[in-house]
């Protein structure tokens, strides 16, 4: 596994147990389709969150949100569609959160998108 892998995983890990201390359940992890992936879905109650997480080192070359522009959260927002397709949730509420990992910062951005 390259340290980039590395880094994304442990980012996702550092994502999953914040939302969990938040309340959250995680479940799915990585789950693609032929229109993209999702990194966490999350459901507390009758939400249920499509999550993108981003891990970087350190924001010398622009933070990790910035890197998830307009194409990326259409990608999202098409798998996230597939995925409530095939899974009935019973979710009133959607949202779709960006996490950023940043060294060891983890920072959480509820509705980005």
């Amino acid at each position: 596994m390259s340290s980039t892998n590395a880094r994304g995983r442990w980012g996702e890990n550092r994502a999953a147990l914040e939302y969990r201390r938040a309340g959250f359940e995680v479940i799915d992890r990585n789950w693609s389709c032929r229109r993209g992936e999702i990194d966490l879905i999350l459901r507390r109650g009758d939400l249920l969150v499509f999550c993108e997480v981003k891990a970087r080192a350190r924001a010398s070359h622009g933070g990790p949100a910035a890197a998830v522009g307009a194409a990326k959260q259409d990608r999202i927002r098409s798998a996230a569609l597939e995925w409530l397709d095939e899974h009935r949730s019973g979710c009133t509420s959607i949202r779709f959160d960006v996490v950023t990992v940043t060294g060891v910062t983890v920072d959480r951005i509820e509705g980005a998108f």
